[in-house]
């Protein structure tokens, strides 16, 4: 049967290339979408969209008509600091909307990929890199979401279905992504520089994190839709990098010299990150290709593009 996939959260930052990807690859897409928080990236002109929130009737009777063969769970409320000031807006969206598309899933008797988080599910674990069973321990209600989406999953999975995996991302960046918000370092320095504003650094800056490009992670979303793999497995580089280091390369491409706003951390914030990928190079046979330079040179150039500014030197 040919390939027909629902990609909820599809007008998304992840949810854009995830689209391409799939449909490059000869699958039918359709996604579902509120459109509250849709990337600058245009969706692939071939796939199907229906607008509505993902918790409700509306998108699982869409995902019903359509008929898919698995479907990519990426819809959710993305910010950690968001998350602490409308924990509920966090549950209803990540929660329930889990279990809304899980209960569609199981009507529709096919697999589920869902987007969790390697950071905020594993929080401030002393192992690094952390592996698949270190023991959860999220500092955040995203976290806590993130944690019983995976939950969910699992419940499903045994008592009839859905199968499916939970993908622990590293902190993903690339073309794409919302400048303006507050995640995303690397989309907030690329704005802010362009517009002739100061970057942002949040504490001291050595924070460490897995920095993931986005090209990278639809692979893997793509992989792990063709698998028979269940579970959670992390998604990553396996390589740790500070903060402060990743503002430091994108203002040396923007040949920025100017000044750096400091700014206090957000409660909760995870001191240390590492993802180990063993097994998603084992299982998937995925691993990471783009480089973090390489990634970050793609994603500054993509924002000059998209606002025409082209600032170097001090601001």
């Amino acid at each position: 049967m040919a390939e027909r996939v629902v990609v909820t959260g599809g007008a998304g930052f992840i949810g854009t290339h995830s689209v391409d990807a799939l449909m490059d690859d000869g699958a039918a897409v359709l996604v579902i979408d509120d459109m509250s928080h849709a990337s600058t990236r245009a969706l692939h002109a071939s796939c199907d969209v229906v607008v509505a929130d993902v918790e409700g009737e509306d998108a699982r009777d869409a995902i019903g008509r359509f008929d898919p063969t698995a479907i990519l769970h990426l819809a959710a409320q993305g910010g950690v600091n968001r998350s602490w000031r409308e924990p509920t807006v966090d549950v209803r969206i990540n929660v329930l909307g889990t279990v809304n598309v899980l209960q569609a899933a199981r009507d529709a008797g096919c697999r589920v990929v869902l987007a969790s988080s390697g950071g905020a599910v594993y929080g401030a674990t002393d192992v690094l890199p952390a592996v698949e069973d270190t023991p959860p321990a999220p500092r955040s209600p995203y976290g806590v979401a993130k944690l019983s989406m995976e939950t969910y999953l699992g419940m499903f999975a045994r008592t009839g279905g859905p199968e499916g995996i939970a993908l622990r991302y590293g902190n993903v960046y690339g073309p794409g992504q919302d400048g303006t918000g507050e995640a995303g370092v690397v989309a907030i320095t690329c704005t802010r520089v362009l517009s002739r504003r100061p970057p942002r650094l949040r504490g001291d800056g050595a924070q460490t994190r897995d920095f993931v490009y986005v090209t990278d992670v639809a692979a893997a979303n793509l992989f792990a839709l063709r698998s028979a793999i269940s579970g959670v497995m992390n998604i990553g580089t396996g390589v740790e990098t500070s903060v402060r280091e990743v503002i430091e390369r994108i203002c040396a491409i923007a040949e920025y010299h100017g000044d750096t706003e400091m700014v206090p951390l957000p409660p909760g914030e995870v001191r240390r990150s590492r993802l180990a990928v063993d097994l998603a190079r084992t299982e998937l046979a995925w691993q990471p290709r783009v480089a973090l330079d390489d990634g970050l040179a793609r994603t500054y150039a993509y924002f000059s593009d998209a606002t025409g500014a082209q600032p170097s030197g001090q601001l």
